[in-house]
């Protein structure tokens, strides 16, 4: 195949070179209407703010440029099938697990996975049983559940249909994923991955990690906007195997995803594929070396450590902050010299490079020097003692099955009451969209001790009252 190619795009450029009159929708007339002047930067945007005219195809039932584009990508990505998603990786999750599984399955999973996974178990109603991952104290914080945790747990549960993983995690790192594919396959289990952080893993170089298709895992979802090129809300779904239904995928994506699909965002996930096919290996190796440059930058501090890569994810730069100084601070020190981080724990600054050079290592080396002198005079910082997540014993089943807790009612509990009640919502702390507590989860001493503690800490939760308590189930 011709990698070359993005015939998404080249169509909806070829269709503007026509110089179209608009009658129909959208409403802005191929950027004619707009509702300010402001908006004037965005007019030659919007002339390929198209719908499913006449030759532009439709997603829902592609026989042409995007039938065309997905093969390609399939092609690439070394899938059977792929899949544009517009709305993330989000509906890429919950579109595999609503295909592979039906209600009171058993399924496992990670206990540190993404909300979306939470919302699709959820949804499906089946029986998750949650892996605890383990305490690295090197990077002190939770990576993934072992091989020897996870085949425990296979030989324990003898109706699993399904195992969810995260890989990469949010931190890019990564772990012996082909063992637990292969493990669960002898054993007739779907292997479904979210590998929303890992698209660019599809290189197939040895500066990343392998990719989960290339692994062999049935499904997986990646998002295209984290680390490749794409539009924000764009994401890739591959069939990896025919131990899933193609045609229930299809159907969910039809239900869940809009019925008037973004043709920008389409047309960028067409490009996003065509910006890694033709990534050389010249390019790579510019991408690593500056990769050592900018953690070199970011080393230069005393407040922090740059974390070693060890065979994690290299465009993922993750500072673990010294005892005592509050990365909320640093964080607002950084951006006050425009310096975005992708986001901060209570103890580390993720750090996103792209798949290109960096251009600003002046710019970030008098940053991290401003940043740094800062810190020496500032009397803001407290002294921290921090406390690690707290995920509690190796396994973990709810209280109440999904369709039992849809018939329960519940009560907004002040924490100092909360503890040994269920859980009736999650308590996320975003980003990165990780439950502390998940629904129909006992709440513990130590659950209430971490949350008062993030809470200090101005964690940013999605609940916009949770530093007075939480949503439980009545009669508990």
């Amino acid at each position: 195949m011709n990698h070359a190619r993005a015939p998404l795009w080249d169509q909806l450029k070829h269709f503007q070179y026509k110089d179209p009159i608009s009658f129909h929708v959208p409403g802005h007339k191929n950027g004619f209407i707009t509702p300010s002047n402001d908006w004037s930067d965005f007019k030659e945007i919007l002339k390929y703010d198209l719908t499913e005219l006449s030759g532009l195809d439709d997603l829902h039932n592609p026989t042409g440029v995007i039938k065309e584009a997905q093969a390609l990508a399939a092609n690439w990505f070394g899938a059977k099938y792929t899949h544009f998603l517009v709305g993330g990786s989000t509906v890429g999750n919950l579109a595999m697990i609503l295909a592979t599984c039906n209600p009171n399955d058993q399924v496992l999973v990670q206990r540190n996975c993404h909300k979306s996974i939470l919302n699709g178990l959820e949804l499906s109603g089946v029986t998750p049983i949650f892996l605890t991952p383990q305490y690295d104290v090197n990077s002190n914080r939770f990576t993934f559940p072992t091989i020897e945790q996870y085949k425990a747990a296979i030989d324990d549960y003898q109706d699993i249909k399904v195992v969810i993983v995260t890989y990469p995690d949010y931190f890019g790192d990564t772990f012996m994923l082909k063992s637990l594919i292969d493990y669960a396959h002898q054993h007739g289990i779907v292997v479904l991955v979210d590998e929303a952080h890992g698209v660019h893993f599809s290189l197939n170089h040895a500066f990343t990690p392998p990719s989960a298709v290339k692994l062999g895992a049935d499904i997986v979802v990646q998002s295209a906007h984290k680390m490749a090129p794409a539009m924000t809300m764009t994401a890739y779904l591959h069939i990896g195997s025919t131990r899933v239904d193609r045609m229930k995928i299809e159907s969910y994506l039809t239900m869940l995803q809009s019925s008037s699909p973004s043709y920008l965002m389409m047309a960028s996930l067409d490009l996003a594929r065509q910006f890694l096919a033709r990534l050389t290996d010249h390019d790579i190796v510019s991408i690593e070396q500056s990769v050592m440059e900018v953690r070199d930058i970011l080393a230069k501090s005393p407040y922090w450590d740059v974390l070693p890569i060890n065979g994690s994810d290299p465009l993922k730069i993750v500072i673990n902050i010294q005892n005592g100084y509050s990365v909320k601070l640093i964080t607002e020190l950084f951006e006050a010299e425009a310096i975005y981080p992708e986001f901060s724990t209570d103890q580390h600054i993720v750090w996103c490079h792209g798949l290109a050079p960096f251009q600003d290592n002046q710019r970030l080396r008098e940053a991290v020097e401003k940043v740094t002198t800062q810190l020496n005079f500032s009397k803001k910082h407290v002294k921290i003692k921090r406390k690690p997540i707290y995920f509690g014993g190796e396994r973990l089943e709810l209280e109440y099955s999904f369709q039992q807790m849809s018939q329960l009612t519940y009560s907004f509990c002040e924490w100092e009451a909360a503890e040994n009640k269920v859980a009736a919502e999650a308590v996320v702390p975003y980003p990165p969209g990780i439950p502390i507590i998940q629904k129909g989860e006992r709440i513990t001493k130590r659950h209430i001790e971490l949350i008062t503690y993030l809470n200090k800490q101005r964690t940013n939760f999605q609940q916009a009252y949770i530093d007075k308590g939480v949503l439980v189930f009545k009669g508990e």
